[in-house]
């Protein structure tokens, strides 16, 4: 239990996935907390579109590690559950279920969780396909048809990526690097690892096939990380999902916000929408509270942005209060890519759950070539990969009955690649569509499309108020990790703080929970709550 403290209270800038977790778990260390929401309801990036019976994620749609969201349904005011261990032998040892509520006792009073199997179906440009399920003997199986020269290079990657997820995740996962020294005493590990070279780059090493060398590194696209530069310590991902496995919430991941909402405001929590600030104001470099779009103001004990991070710096707070994270600097950051997002309704034909499955992966003729174009040329080609989500094979409530709601999302340069996307895009979601039935994917898709909506950089950049309209934050390149990334404690202004996907450990539905964990340990310890 928490020592007792006059309250405190507390306003977090956004209802993100990141927002909703550190609004829970101030709330456990006693702090009266505000959420702002710019928009008209909850999510951030995970706000659903609803439209003529359909309803549609927006954004984050694959959920792994179900115990960090137990971890925050189980928590109550003045039970912080933050001196607990992170990953406690009884979750390490159960065994991910293959079907029925893969959520735990305190999720399933909110929302209904749902293991998901393949994790996914990766489609390659000759029309092979690979369904990734974390099963090893499956997954040797299908390389032995696939590539069986790589079945022993598998076995070494299998080895070599557990030693990293053991290190880099179990034991490493929630290292707060807010000094030098603390990452100075990793970097022997890693190297020893061999995780700071790039994740291709390591993946290279164990296979031949290109295929493969796809397979085992294509997932650090769903954070906004360039296989060809995120360092290899993201192989964990590979054993995130073995050890958890992929899951799904019933209603979309929209129901996940709901839940969160729900248990915030039962906690005592306040979440105000259509209200979007304006200025953190700053005295004596000190944050004591905001003012809003409308010009009203509210004071806090602290602040905590779950907006983008470079869009906080350098529009929220006036220069003469940022030594450290200048203008120059964070324009200096690089920012992840941007997508297309195509969100369309159709009628069903009972073929697609024969071709398809939840999550699609449909790489393009290119790989290298095409990650070389949309990160450093900014450049947009002609071909394209793309993630295919289809989401009513689990949950058909999401459609009307006897049709289908999809979401497909196209990595695509940012706004610094300066492309018109309100001349160019109806034409690109076409393209997309034609390719989708031409390749048979989903056959007579125009012919059955009942409704469609797409959202482009443009999006990013107005509506969710990302510098560059970037889409995960700031890109996970090795000279954006660890103390590199932007710091959950502003290093400029004293009870100011940032959780979120810009943030450490950085993006992805479980690495921002881990980042509301972490930030709200720094906080604790700013405040002298004993824990």
């Amino acid at each position: 239990m928490l020592e007792r403290m006059k309250q405190k209270t507390a306003i977090i800038i956004g209802s993100g996935m990141g927002g909703l977790s550190l609004g829970l778990r101030l709330q456990s260390l006693g702090f009266q907390t505000t959420i702002l929401e710019k928009l008209h309801a909850p999510g951030g990036r995970a706000l659903v579109h609803k439209a003529q019976g359909y309803t549609f994620d927006m954004g984050p749609t694959v959920i792994t590690v179900p115990h960090f969201i137990e971890e925050l349904f189980s928590l109550e005011p003045g039970t912080s559950n933050l001196s607990l261990p992170d990953f406690p032998q009884s979750v390490l040892e159960t065994k991910r279920p293959l079907t029925g509520i893969s959520g735990g006792p305190n999720t399933s009073r909110y929302v209904q969780i749902v293991p998901i199997l393949p994790f996914y179906r990766i489609y390659f440009d000759d029309g092979t396909f690979f369904d990734y399920d974390g099963d090893p003997e499956n997954t040797r199986r299908q390389i032995g048809m696939l590539a069986p020269q790589d079945l022993e290079g598998y076995e070494r990657f299998h080895h070599d990526a557990k030693a990293i997820f053991e290190r880099g995740f179990l034991e490493l996962g929630y290292t707060y690097f807010g000094d030098v020294t603390t990452m100075l005493k990793v970097v022997p590990d890693l190297l020893k690892l061999d995780a700071v070279r790039s994740l291709f780059s390591f993946t290279s090493k164990y296979f031949k096939s290109d295929k493969l060398r796809q397979v085992f590194s294509f997932e650090t696209l769903l954070v906004g990380g360039n296989p060809l530069a995120v360092p290899a310590i993201y192989a964990m991902i590979h054993f995130v999902e073995k050890t958890w496995g992929i899951h799904f919430a019933l209603g979309g991941t929209g129901a996940l916000v709901d839940g969160f909402v729900r248990k915030f405001e039962e906690m005592g929590g306040t979440i105000r929408y259509n209200a979007a600030v304006q200025k953190i104001e700053v005295k004596n470099g000190t944050a004591t509270g905001i003012t809003l779009a409308n010009n009203e103001q509210q004071g806090a004990d602290l602040v905590a942005s779950n907006g983008d991070w470079a869009n906080t710096y350098l529009k929220l707070i006036e220069p003469k209060h940022r030594r450290i994270n200048s203008d120059t600097r964070v324009k200096l950051a690089r920012q992840s890519m941007s997508l297309v997002v195509i969100y369309f309704g159709f009628k069903a034909n009972g073929l697609e759950a024969e071709k398809l499955r939840h999550h699609n992966i449909i790489l393009g003729p290119r790989y290298e070539g095409l990650l070389g174009d949309i990160f450093h040329k900014k450049a947009l080609a002609r071909d394209f990969s793309q993630y295919l989500h289809l989401p009513t094979l689990t949950d058909p409530s999401l459609a009307p009955p006897g049709h289908h709601a999809a979401y497909t999302l196209i990595p695509v340069p940012h706004k610094g690649a300066k492309l018109d996307w309100s001349y160019i895009g109806e034409d690109f979601v076409q393209r997309i569509f034609k390719f989708l039935e031409g390749r048979g994917y989903l056959p007579d898709l125009r012919q059955r499309l009942t409704y469609s909506h797409f959202i482009t950089p443009d999006y990013f950049e107005d509506t969710l108020s990302s510098h560059l309209g970037n889409a995960f934050g700031v890109e996970p390149i090795l000279a954006q990790s660890a103390f590199f990334r932007p710091h959950n404690r502003s290093e400029d202004i004293k009870n100011l703080y940032f959780v979120g996907a810009s943030t450490q450990p950085g993006a992805g539905t479980p690495s921002v929970m881990m980042s509301a964990k972490m930030t709200a340990r720094v906080i604790a310890q700013d405040y002298g709550i004993k824990l």
